[in-house]
């Protein structure tokens, strides 16, 4: 209960300080979204379109626990994968907050799940976010990322957004490593948790295939005769 709590209220505060607290929206808030959107970087601050870009990275990161986490759930997970797409920890908080614990998965997973639970997934994104990186950190201006910041809502709610979206992930770790048999260990809990963006994708890159445990709607094996 205190968790559901916990996640509740932090949705709450993060909904009241993105559209009360935080600085206005500047005029061209919508051009500049528009221009990320399209590819029309010139002119953009590198810093930007990186962190722009690498919150696309992070809802695929996220999807790719919270399908199988979604499984043993009494709500389905899918919804709050997809908005997360458009407003990332804002679509989160609530699945966190009324999801259960989840340490099973059970039946067989489909071609989707297949994918998302590949290691050749969990590659791609890093080869992505990697890239991402280095973009944004060779001839990023951090000077004007900062004016941005302190005069930019849209700015501003994205990089508390992409904050937050790194503190939460051990929320859904936990369980994905019991799921997969690898719950003993914490070293690696705590090295996933600890990393920014770089130890979940480290996560999806070496973390054991699925190990589902068996569908309780398969028959009872029948006992030998004698």
């Amino acid at each position: 209960m205190l968790r559901k709590i916990f996640f509740g209220l932090l949705w709450i505060g993060f909904v009241v300080y993105a559209f009360v607290l935080a600085p206005p929206d500047r005029p061209d808030t919508l051009i500049l979204i528009k221009d990320l959107s399209t590819g029309n970087w010139q002119g953009i601050n590198p810093l930007i379109v990186a962190l722009f870009n690498i919150m696309g990275v992070w809802p695929l990161i996220y999807s790719s626990l919270l399908f199988f986490d979604g499984r043993g759930q009494n709500i389905p997970a899918w919804p709050f994968a997809i908005a997360s797409f458009g407003v990332g920890a804002f679509a989160l908080l609530p699945y966190l907050a009324l999801r259960q614990p989840n340490p099973n998965y059970s039946g067989s997973p489909n071609l989707f799940l297949k994918i998302l639970d590949s290691r050749i997934t969990g590659i791609a994104l890093t080869l992505g976010a990697v890239t991402l990186i280095a973009y944004g950190l060779n001839g990023g201006d951090w000077s004007d990322f900062a004016q941005q910041w302190q005069t930019s809502r849209f700015i501003h709610v994205m990089s508390l957004d992409f904050c937050l979206l790194c503190l939460l992930f051990p929320a859904l770790l936990g369980d994905d490593l019991a799921r997969r048999g690898m719950n003993q260990n914490s070293i690696l809990f705590w090295v996933v948790a600890l990393l920014p963006l770089v130890g979940p994708l480290f996560y999806l890159c070496v973390r054991s295939p699925l190990t589902p445990a068996p569908d309780e709607s398969e028959a009872t094996p029948q006992q030998p005769q004698t």
